[in-house]
């Protein structure tokens, strides 16, 4: 049993205070938005009125928050993160932001006598609530091993990958990938579909056939009925392709297939879909086949 602090409880974040809580641990949550906060407050969560109250409050903090900007947010300042940083104190933050911005994070916290990880995760609310989820972790192996136990009551899979920054590399790297695929998975659905094959008949063959990654297998189906709320929508889900972008003008890596893709998010965006599933992409091609999404 941990003494836990999170910030941030968006759909991912909240569902993992949940599992904690449902391993035994105590946690104290902070998110911009209390109300959505309110069901864990009911099932046990501690509830600090700042991310440094959270800091303060935990010997382990864990933050998930949208981009790097958000995170800014939650670290910096009299009421942030870092301000509440004291030695031994160890945050884990599972947000997908700019490796550089990360590592720079780390390096303040260490200045203060504590440490931090990133530590971000593959998988999905479904994977995450099956227990199923994976973790990268980038940081050092000794504050690893302190959070190791408590990473794998969220997810049972932990690979530390190297240095700080290195699990955000091997996230955008998961990330764009899962985008290409929904495009792919489109682009057959659409020739399959304009070709008289119904669509429910065209989605069901491939999301049992040799292509069926796991995202395709759970997220292939959004193309016959989105879910009411986005699982990863289109703007985080840009926000990924940006960094993985950058990273490759950096690292001078060709990223033929993510700049086209890309495109087609930012088509969305165009369309007043920001909001919609990245899986919206579909849509988008629909449109352009001139098929009735």
């Amino acid at each position: 049993m941990a003494n836990l602090g999170f910030v941030g409880l968006g759909v991912m974040g909240s569902e993992m205070v949940n599992r904690l809580l449902g391993k035994g641990h105590t946690a104290t949550g902070y998110n911009r938005t209390r109300s959505k906060a309110e069901w864990l407050i009911k099932k046990g969560m501690k509830w600090a009125n700042s991310p440094r109250a959270v800091v303060g409050a935990a010997d382990v903090t864990f933050s998930m928050v949208t981009n790097s900007a958000a995170l800014g947010a939650v670290m910096n300042g009299a009421d942030g993160m870092l301000a509440g940083v004291t030695p031994g104190k160890i945050l884990v933050d599972m947000s997908t932001v700019s490796p550089a911005y990360s590592r720079d994070m780390a390096a303040k916290v260490r200045e203060k006598g504590g440490d931090m990880v990133d530590a971000p995760v593959s998988g999905s609310i479904i994977t995450l609530q099956e227990g199923k989820l994976s973790v990268m972790v980038g940081g050092r192996k000794e504050t690893l091993e302190k959070v190791k136990p408590l990473l794998q009551d969220i997810g049972p899979k932990v690979t530390h990958v190297g240095d700080n920054g290195l699990a955000l590399v091997m996230k955008i790297g998961t990330n764009l990938s899962l985008a290409v695929q929904m495009l792919a998975f489109s682009e057959g659905v659409l020739l399959a579909e304009k070709s008289g094959i119904a669509r429910e008949t065209a989605v069901d063959v491939l999301t049992h056939s040799v292509i069926a990654s796991p995202m395709v297998q759970y997220r292939g189906p959004f193309i016959l009925k989105m879910p009411e709320e986005a699982w990863f929508n289109v703007n985080m889900m840009q926000k990924d392709m940006d960094l993985a972008l950058e990273l490759g003008r950096q690292l001078d890596v060709p990223m033929p297939t993510t700049a086209v893709t890309n495109e087609f998010l930012t088509a969305a965006r165009g369309m007043g879909l920001v909001e919609k599933d990245f899986a919206v992409v579909f849509d988008v091609l629909a449109q352009m086949s001139g098929v009735k999404p």
